[in-house]
């Protein structure tokens, strides 16, 4: 009985210090709901979305760029009771997150990445963020965005095979700091990313979004 408590306070003892590591978010909307996981490779932003989800910062927030076969993005403060047809994008919460760029972490469909101003440190947007549709590639089109985008940087082979099979944006890799991916709900990116937008790629009606932590079952 002595070594189970042991056991059961070490397990205690250990609990604040992972308690961030492998979590995961609902991403709530009109049109589905998405889980996503996020990435334990960027902790500084996995911490920070944490932090602002558990203070309903995202709640009645919009989806206020939406590009087809490109991206959605949300997360502009100023996007909560926007009037219709209002300019969005450049609201902040006043900070910005260093850049955790990781060779392993790129812009495959359904990744959640940081949005980020043209800074020279790339620094991200302390609030804003986009999840990626994109499209699918060809060889001869990951050959043009190495020669034309990414400076002659090659695209891994097997990050080459991701783009051909579920597609995205490999233009942005190394630029943006990815820090997620969707694991469930793929198919609500596609249909936001059909709405119908203004000239400023603002959906036409409301994305609303509510984000939550998804509790974790703790075993002993």
């Amino acid at each position: 009985m002595r070594t189970l408590l042991l056991a059961l306070c070490f397990c205690l003892a250990l609990q604040p210090a992972m308690a961030e590591k492998n979590r995961k978010v609902k991403v709530i909307t009109p049109y589905g709901t998405m889980i996503i996981k996020l990435y334990d490779q960027t902790p500084k932003h996995r911490n920070n979305f944490l932090k602002l989800t558990r203070k309903h910062f995202y709640d009645s927030l919009l989806f206020h760029r939406v590009i087809k076969d490109f991206m959605i993005q949300g997360g502009d403060p100023d996007s909560r009771r926007a009037k219709a047809g209002e300019e969005l994008g450049n609201g902040s919460v006043g900070y910005t997150v260093p850049a955790e760029f990781q060779l392993d972490l790129f812009h495959k469909k359904g990744v959640l990445a940081a949005a980020r101003d043209d800074n020279p440190a790339k620094a991200s947007d302390g609030c804003q963020f986009y999840i990626v549709q994109g499209k699918k590639f060809t060889d001869e089109e990951l050959d043009k965005v190495e020669k034309n985008r990414l400076g002659g940087r090659k695209i891994p082979v097997d990050q080459r095979a991701v783009y051909k099979k579920i597609g995205g944006t490999p233009h942005l890799d190394q630029s943006y700091t990815v820090f997620g991916e969707v694991i469930k709900g793929m198919e609500v990116i596609d249909k936001i990313a059909a709405v119908k937008t203004d000239q400023r790629n603002r959906p036409v009606t409301d994305v609303p979004m509510k984000i939550r932590v998804v509790k974790k079952l703790l075993l002993f």
